[in-house]
């Protein structure tokens, strides 16, 4: 008896791992509609590469979970996006489609950031 609700326990809990991971990942390609949509470029640029009201989060290296808390509940001037207002599947598929950015080039790799310091 102890033995067969060890396995059910322990099938539950890799059942549990598993849906986390497949929704954590997300939809790119929705995540990239939703963050046109609700405006969330207007501050964090169409790419995500930041600009002067919001902070670059392409490529972030943020969690999952640190991404969402800091929606929800930000920090700055960022204003907070409730639940009602992003729900957890669509904040997830932005998560997804800001992870699918290119990480920013360091700035001696942008050669005309090199010749600006050359001359």
């Amino acid at each position: 008896m102890k033995g067969t609700l060890f396995v059910l326990g322990a099938a539950a809990l890799l059942i549990g791992v598993a849906f986390a991971q497949s929704n954590a990942s997300g939809n790119a390609e929705n995540g990239k509609r939703l963050f046109l949509r609700d405006g969330c470029w207007e501050c964090h640029g169409y790419a995500g590469q930041g600009g002067t009201a919001g902070a670059r989060i392409g490529a972030t290296s943020l969690s999952m979970q640190g991404f969402m808390r800091y929606v929800r509940q930000p920090a700055a001037t960022m204003p907070a996006f409730t639940e009602k207002v992003v729900n957890d599947s669509d904040l997830t598929d932005i998560y997804a489609y800001l992870k699918s950015l290119p990480p920013v080039k360091p700035a001696k790799d942008i050669p005309l950031l090199n010749q600006m310091k050359n001359q």
